[in-house]
């Protein structure tokens, strides 16, 4: 019974677009500050707080240009990018991704840019939701109190068969293009 009531509870929470509850967050997405929105929660929280929340893709140029973007963030900062020379990561089985030296201090210029500070709402979104848990963490590191993980990213949950068609922002049929802003995204060096 105590099982059918929670189930109960979860489904209505989800319903109203209530925020997820840590113990129903897949563990390497989960975070430090413990704050979690879905898809569609986080397009409803950002169009509902323009100007009063900072939203943030944080995955690399490649997945930016090749797979896409939502359309209302307000920049591109990557946590990781792939090194310039291209090197293999034989564990992995990909290229070589490396920390993004600047990314706290990239997050806090578009926090100045519109005017809000590291106590203001900022939600980052990644392909897939695991990758923005530990920035969420390292921004807490730094004194960030109100950071939220979109935690099914951009492209979502692998499936059965491989393919990121489980949840995610696409999946959601959230407003996103292949066309890039130019003034939303980190050029190299800046």
């Amino acid at each position: 019974m105590r099982t059918i009531l929670r189930a109960l509870v979860l489904c209505w929470l989800a319903s109203i677009g209530a925020p997820a509850f840590a113990q129903d967050i897949p563990k390497d997405k989960q975070t430090k500050l413990g704050k979690y929105l879905t898809p569609k929660q986080a397009a409803e929280v950002v169009a509902a707080e323009r100007g009063k929340v900072l939203f943030v893709d944080i995955r690399t140029r490649g997945e930016l240009q090749f797979v896409g973007a939502a359309i209302d963030i307000d920049g591109h900062v990557p946590f990781v990018e792939m090194n310039e020379f291209g090197e293999w990561d034989d564990k992995a089985g990909r290229y070589k991704l490396e920390p993004n030296p600047t990314f706290s201090t990239s997050i806090e210029k578009l926090l100045a840019r519109k005017g809000l500070s590291k106590t203001d709402k900022i939600i980052l979104i990644c392909r897939s939701g695991d990758r923005s848990a530990r920035a969420v963490n390292i921004l807490a590191d730094i004194g960030f109190t109100n950071v939220w993980n979109q935690y099914e990213g951009f492209e979502g949950d692998l499936s059965a068969e491989g393919r990121r068609t489980v949840n995610g922002w696409k999946n959601a049929s959230l407003p996103w293009s292949y066309k890039l802003d130019k003034a939303k995204v980190q050029l190299p060096g800046k």
